[in-house]
């Protein structure tokens, strides 16, 4: 049976027994009502008409006045149209006889006193009848509310029991399977499979045990169906993340370390079960290597372990589901073979460009001797030869002048000397020195430099360097007779802006985020336009260790605008 149906048969059953106990009551009060009315009706009244006739016989000795006739006349014909009891009826003929003879009598007071006796005598048999008539209703009428009452308190107290029961009982038959079924729900997001309900009535919630049986037992066989192959990936991925020369190391979405392979647990100097399932911050107070990969966003460490130094770069990789992150994984890749490399690279080049600085200015220091007319006299021929050797003379004297910044920037041998100058000195110098070259090629060059600008915190040498090499690319790139913007302004409260604009074919905007990569050269330039790729990429080094900021800014056909900022002297900088 559904529990649909129980409910219908719960409360008709209820409706029937409330309908049973109403009609009961109902049948015992109209059956009491009756008895009461037959009593009232019949013998109540039969003893009230008896009273007033007594009440006229006796109210003389004489003959009977017309009042008290009228009064024994009216109640005895009531009394004749309400016989009701077995010998009421001779009775009350008798007492119609002796009255009728009374009223003959009226002359003779001897018959009537004996008449007046007979007719009280009369009276009080009927008075006697109708009494005893009236107990033994009334002995009915009382068994009968007797009968009633238990019959109405035992079906009451049935219903009430049967009612008590349907309200203790009803709400748990509801409420328990629910309770049970919600608590082997919870287990069940716990991952727990191992759930049976046990319910074995065969309504809707025997129905809802099974199939919700069904269902933890078809997610347990998938739970284990594919927990080896899940084991044997962890296993594969385990082997191979320990396989890897490069410390791997994985953290959930609240800081605990998931794992960490053989390199990673080494170079942090504690085991691997000393890691996994910690709380990374916690382990962080105490082993600063591990502090520094969770708070330090460089990219490139020296780690030292194993007795000697390591280069490595980080890198952390979120770990993201349904576009949420859940982790990172922190990758310390071992570059130790890279940066030795690199370090004899830079020395190399350090070294022969130092070297071929002496030689190199020997050339220039001839060339000036053969061109004194004093040593001799030269042909033109001659002349344009020795033209060429100085000019091929210095731009490799540029060239190894470059190479030896650039191999100080990577070694870290950068030396500043910083002071306070005008904003003004460094653009004089720097123009002094590129104007010859400008009027070669017909370039005006507009300086906007005011007198009122504060002083700037820089070295002077390294950033006249910056400038001459930012106005040396506007002129290179510059159409003849055209003009090169130099403008010096208030960028911020704390800095001064160095621009320079020329108004030559411009950068593609695809190159400008390589523009001041080391050796990058923009495509399609002439031999003439080109360098080395290493001015702007010494800028930058330049301008950055003196804690400022380089840029810029171009569109083909429009010209191109290099900047760079300086720090104002005096604002909170030693």
């Amino acid at each position: 049976m559904t529990i649909k149906n129980k409910l219908r048969a719960g409360i008709s059953f209820l409706f029937l027994l409330a309908l049973l106990c109403c009609g009961l009551s109902i049948f015992y009060l109209t059956r009491l009502s009756g008895d009461a009315k037959n009593i009232l009706k019949d013998n109540y009244k039969t003893v009230q008409y008896m009273k007033n006739i007594a009440v006229a016989i006796d109210a003389g000795t004489g003959s009977l006045n017309k009042e008290q006739v009228n009064l024994i006349e009216d109640n005895l014909v009531k009394q004749e149209h309400n016989v009701t009891e077995r010998g009421e009826q001779r009775l009350t003929d008798s007492l119609r006889s002796k009255y009728e003879q009374l009223k003959l009598q009226q002359n003779n007071p001897e018959k009537t006193a004996l008449l007046r006796n007979d007719i009280r005598h009369l009276l009080y048999g009927i008075m006697q009848l109708n009494m005893s008539a009236i107990d033994r209703k009334n002995a009915v009428a009382t068994a009968t509310a007797n009968k009633a009452t238990l019959l109405v308190a035992f079906v009451g107290s049935f219903l009430f029991l049967v009612a008590f029961s349907f309200v203790v009982n009803f709400p748990g038959y509801i409420a328990n399977p629910i309770k049970e079924l919600t608590e082997r729900i919870k287990e069940v997001s716990k991952r727990n499979y191992h759930q049976q309900l046990d319910f074995k009535s065969n309504d809707e919630f025997g129905e809802l045990g099974q199939a919700f049986n069904n269902m933890t037992r078809k997610l347990d066989e998938y739970e284990h169906s594919n927990l080896a192959s899940i084991l044997f990936e962890k296993k594969r991925i385990e082997t191979i993340i320990n396989s890897m020369h490069d410390a791997i190391i994985g953290l959930d979405e609240k800081s605990f370390i998931i794992f960490a392979n053989k390199v990673a647990s080494i170079l942090i100097g504690l085991p691997e079960q000393s890691l996994t399932g910690k709380y990374a911050p916690d382990i962080a107070l105490e082993n600063d290597l591990l502090r520094n990969l969770l708070v330090n966003d460089q990219h490139k460490m020296k780690i030292y372990a194993d007795n000697r130094e390591s280069y490595y770069t980080k890198e952390v990789f979120p770990v993201s589901s349904n576009e949420k992150v859940i982790g990172n994984v922190i990758i310390l890749k071992n570059i130790t073979e890279y940066q030795q490399l690199n370090d004899a690279k830079t020395n190399f080049i350090a070294t022969i460009s130092h070297e071929l600085k002496t030689p190199i200015s020997s050339i220039k220091m001839s060339l000036k001797l053969l061109e004194d007319n004093r040593i001799g006299e030269v042909n033109t021929e001659q002349r344009q030869l020795l033209e060429n050797i100085d000019e091929d003379a210095r731009r490799l004297l540029q060239i190894t002048g470059e190479l030896l910044d650039m191999a100080q920037v990577e070694t870290g041998k950068l030396q500043l000397n910083f002071g306070s100058t005008h904003p003004k000195n460094i653009v004089d110098y720097a123009v002094k020195a590129l104007k010859t070259t400008a009027d070669q090629k017909q370039v005006a060059l507009n300086i906007k430099c005011d007198e009122s600008l504060p002083d700037v915190r820089a070295d002077l040498d390294k950033t006249t360097w910056v400038l001459i090499n930012l106005l040396t690319n506007a002129i290179k790139y510059s159409h003849e007779k055209s003009a090169v913007d130099l403008i010096v302004k208030k960028y911020k409260t704390d800095e001064i802006e160095f621009s320079v604009q020329d108004h030559g074919q411009g950068i593609d905007q695809k190159y400008l985020s390589r523009i001041f990569d080391r050796y990058f050269k923009v495509p399609g330039s002439s031999t003439e336009q080109t360098g080395t790729g290493l001015g702007l990429a010494i800028a930058k080094d330049f301008i950055e260790a003196q804690a400022g900021k380089i840029g810029v800014e171009s569109e083909l056909g429009e010209g191109s605008r290099f900047y760079f900022t300086l720090k104002r002297f005096g604002n909170g900088l030693v």
